[in-house]
């Protein structure tokens, strides 16, 4: 990762707008500019101010606006998990005037930026310490599990969207873990914790192979999506697991991603009664001493 505190490395640059004096420089006269602008090789976004026609249309809409990509919106766009979005979120120079018009669902940030002027987005720590102020506290340490996990930001970074938020969500940073591999994970994580459960994330079970989170060393629970069980062989797969899990006194529940996203409350009442019962079988080889683990998931650097 970068040496700088706050630098990351991000799938690729980030798209910036390009400006009269820019394309002149790159050789191309006035009437070259508005030759590639009628045949949409250009795209003009305000008055001196273009982008390549292979721009998203994200970064088109926010550099018309007068702003740049912020907060959840860049995020998802980077594939971080967001657990709504809804509305564009626009970063807008607090002091900017003679803005044109933009539709009334935009949210606008309006706050100075450390991204270049020419910059079509913000930087990454910027758009995570908003999404953090935009969500609620889970879904807020949802997003920034997954920007770690997935390599977006590294923990300088991390530390330096705390230095960039209230003292009062500091909190928030001893919540975190980047080994959660789904936004998803990270929310059932979070409802354990209330329930007062200790959830041990990636770990790996001889036998049955690696498991989203096992819980008080005897519940194993798997968060399952459409994006990797729609076909019939991932199902197979699952239930021959789930058998071998059962064979070892291991208990599994199978949470919809659907579910934990819009029916958390359920889903809390679902881990509660199950917790409550507790293990109805010994599991064997164990004579009540923990899992039969092999490793548990490596931490990422710096975690």
């Amino acid at each position: 990762m970068s040496d700088h505190p706050g630098r990351v490395q991000t799938p690729s640059p980030l798209p910036r707008a390009l400006s009269t004096s820019d394309l002149r420089e790159a050789g191309l006269t006035k009437r070259q500019i508005a030759t590639a602008v009628r045949q949409g090789r250009l795209i003009r976004l305000r008055l001196g101010r273009y982008a390549p026609d292979h721009t998203p249309d994200i970064f088109i809409d926010a550099g018309r606006w007068g702003g740049r990509v912020d907060c959840v919106s860049l995020l998802s766009y980077l594939g971080v998990f967001v657990h709504t979005h809804d509305a564009p979120h626009v970063q807008v120079d607090r002091h900017a005037t003679r803005l044109p018009p933009r539709p009334a669902r935009v949210r606008c940030h309006w706050r100075s930026s450390s991204a270049p002027s020419a910059s079509l987005a913000v930087e990454v720590v910027e758009a995570l310490a908003q999404a953090v102020l935009c969500q609620p506290a889970r879904h807020a340490i949802a997003t920034l599990d997954s920007a770690w996990h997935l390599g977006v930001v590294d923990v300088e970074g991390i530390d330096e969207v705390f230095r960039r938020l209230p003292r009062a969500f500091r909190v928030l940073r001893t919540l975190l873990d980047p080994r959660s591999e789904a936004g998803v994970e990270t929310l059932v994580r979070l409802i354990l914790r209330t329930l007062g459960h200790r959830a041990e994330l990636q770990v790996v079970i001889r036998g049955v192979g690696r498991v989203d989170l096992l819980v008080d060393g005897w519940l194993i629970v798997e968060c399952d999506s459409r994006q990797f069980h729609s076909e019939w062989e991932a199902h197979v797969r699952d239930r021959r697991r789930d058998s071998a899990a059962l064979a070892q006194g291991y208990c599994t529940v199978r949470l919809l991603a659907a579910d934990v996203l819009s029916r958390p409350d359920a889903v809390r009442l679902q881990l509660q009664s199950i917790l409550d019962r507790g293990p109805t079988v010994p599991r064997s080889g164990t004579s009540g001493r923990g899992p039969r683990v092999e490793a548990r998931g490596s931490r990422l650097r710096g975690h």
